[in-house]
């Protein structure tokens, strides 16, 4: 996916005065190293691998197709890819109030870790909490 179609995704995946990332954002992060972009017709997911660990920057599902294991199947790529990569842990941050997303992290086997206390700027001035979660990464089956 360009930078300007993860773009335009981003910007239909979330709610309408939420802050969607551009595609000088998308493209900047793109060129940076061991970034990984796992994209489905339905979803993409958006992190990095370093130092033996990945973080999920995001993931993004087409809302006409949300409830329908797009969002949790682009995430177990990403783990797959992330584990292929080194990461033996993934770390996510997600708002307090995104329920949907926490379901699906949980869900994923994802535990919380913290919080950032109002970390999260909302429209209207509002402030939300980031919830840290992180998931081990088992190691693929062996091949016999």
């Amino acid at each position: 996916m360009s930078p300007e179609a993860l773009a335009a995704f981003h910007a239909r995946a979330f709610p309408p005065g939420a802050r969607a990332w551009n595609a000088a954002e998308f493209a900047d992060l793109l060129e940076s190293p061991g970034v990984l972009l796992v994209t489905t017709p339905n979803a993409f997911a958006l992190g990095r691998v370093a130092a033996g660990e990945a973080e999920l920057f995001l993931i993004a599902t087409d809302p006409e197709a949300r409830r329908a294991g797009h969002g949790a199947a682009c995430l177990a790529a990403f783990e797959a890819d992330a584990r292929d990569k080194g990461a033996a842990d993934v770390f996510l941050e997600v708002g307090a109030k995104n329920t949907a997303a926490r379901g699906l992290y949980v869900a994923a086997g994802y535990a919380e870790l913290g919080r950032r206390p109002r970390y999260y700027r909302r429209p209207g001035g509002l402030r939300e909490d980031a919830i840290l979660m992180r998931k081990p990464l088992s190691a693929p089956p062996a091949s016999t």
